[in-house]
């Protein structure tokens, strides 16, 4: 029985550990996604030693405090994702205006049930619509929904990273840009929303580290991190908003959040886990809003099945600078732009170039 709870915590110690190491391999960096779950296992190995195992030798307790530093230092990392912590983004005032409601998908090419998130957008009424993973045939069934979104920005793709953006909301500065790899769009445009104010919204879909999909993180870090980097500077409010295939409290998200001075809604009101929707033992945040200290919260929930791997997410905030905190959010030391710069320096640059397509 020692030598079970025994490799039971190495395993666990070593799956604690691979997030640590500062590599792109996609052998690491899944392990950046699975925290609550090994957290879960820690709590289930170490409930079952207490119960099964007297503790009555020095290997027996060490046993233990592995275990249990394993477990604190998972539970460090998704905390602020829990409702035990402090909101990092204020709700919103009642009169606060203008509002803006935000509805992401990541439809799944092969789904070919449209009806379930057209039914949603009908329902819910977003002024933007965000789908990624689309292809012409959603592309037809998407534009049907022209009448109450009648701005679209379309790049249609058969390699599982096509995206569309539809708006009631005016465009301005509307572009498709493939800022690392030529085959991986993302949409960044300028919206006006009721009453003239405009603001900053990106759309993101960067490839997943993965053994089907690449062998590293390399570009998908180098995609956040140029975006990062680049809304810092905005002199206009800025909504970053897409499936960015990276869990919330990665180091990768967490470095994006300190080099573009973005808040998350969901801290400190829990994870909202979009990705598998399959899988309900085996899920975590991959689609992501995240937005600059103007917006405070009116609501945020993620939506029921369409038929994707996915859940869609909906999200409305309000335009209401001032209500955050001014300490909100996290800051980006020497040693994160070094980082900053060492995963730009890493990628392998497709194009450098950006194009506007179909804008209308």
């Amino acid at each position: 029985m020692t030598l079970v709870f025994s490799a039971a915590t190495a395993l666990l110690a070593v799956a604690t550990l691979m997030p640590t190491i500062r590599s792109g391999a996609w052998w690491i960096r899944c392990f950046d996604f699975p925290r609550l779950q090994l957290l879960l296992l820690s709590v289930l190995v170490l409930v079952l030693q207490l119960a099964l195992r007297p503790v009555e030798d020095a290997w027996t307790v060490g046993i233990i405090v592995v275990n249990v530093a394993c477990m604190l230092w998972q539970a460090w990392w998704i905390f602020p994702y829990t409702r035990l912590a402090r909101v990092e983004v204020e709700d919103a005032p009642d009169s606060a205006q203008p509002r803006l409601r935000l509805l992401a998908s990541n439809v799944l090419t092969t789904n070919r049930n449209a009806e379930l998130l057209l039914a949603q957008v009908r329902k819910h009424r977003p002024d933007v619509l965000i789908a990624v993973e689309t292809d012409s045939w959603w592309e037809e069934r998407l534009d049907t929904l022209r009448d109450v979104l009648p701005h679209a920005m379309r790049c249609p793709l058969d390699n599982l990273y096509g995206m569309h953006l539809y708006t009631r909301l005016p465009m301005h500065d509307a572009e498709i840009r493939y800022l690392v790899e030529d085959d991986i769009p993302s949409i960044h445009v300028t919206l006006e929303l009721d009453g003239g104010r405009r603001v900053a919204l990106h759309a993101l879909h960067p490839r997943p580290p993965s053994p089907t999909e690449s062998d590293g993180s390399q570009e998908r870090d180098a995609e956040l991190v140029i975006v990062g980097r680049a809304v810092k500077e905005s002199t206009l409010p800025v909504i970053v908003a897409g499936d960015l295939n990276d869990v919330a409290w990665s180091r990768t998200t967490r470095l994006f959040r300190k080099l573009s001075g973005l808040l998350d809604p969901r801290i400190g009101r829990g994870m909202y886990n979009t990705f598998h929707a399959r899988l309900p033992g085996l899920r975590w945040p991959l689609d992501h809003l995240f937005h600059s200290t103007h917006f405070t919260l009116v609501g945020m929930q993620r939506l029921p099945d369409v038929g994707s791997d996915h859940f869609p997410i909906l999200v409305e905030l309000a335009l209401s600078p001032g209500e955050n905190d001014a300490e909100a959010g996290l800051d980006a030391d020497a040693d994160d732009q070094a980082q900053a710069q060492a995963a730009v320096e890493d990628a392998t640059f497709s194009t450098s170039g950006s194009a506007t397509l179909r804008a209308d």
